[in-house]
């Protein structure tokens, strides 16, 4: 199951909050698309990632936002 993350417009380090706070409310195995604009999560979160044992399955820049799709392990 896919969920949705809108973290546009919020600077570090409230994406990597707001991610820590919905990936403990979705089973493992599950994703979350998260929308955000500050460039930082491209470091932030694949790392927040790294020490909470989760896996980084795509990060997408464009024009006006970065896509990034986590996947919840155990």
């Amino acid at each position: 199951m896919k969920t949705d993350l809108n973290v546009k417009k919020l600077l570090c380090p409230m994406p990597v909050i707001r991610l820590g706070e919905l990936i403990e409310k979705i089973a493992v195995g599950d994703t979350i698309e998260m929308l955000a604009s500050d460039p930082g999560v491209l470091h932030d979160i694949p790392a927040w990632c790294k020490v909470h044992g989760h896996k980084v399955l795509n990060i997408e820049e464009k024009t006006d936002e970065i896509v990034l799709i986590v996947e919840k392990i155990g």
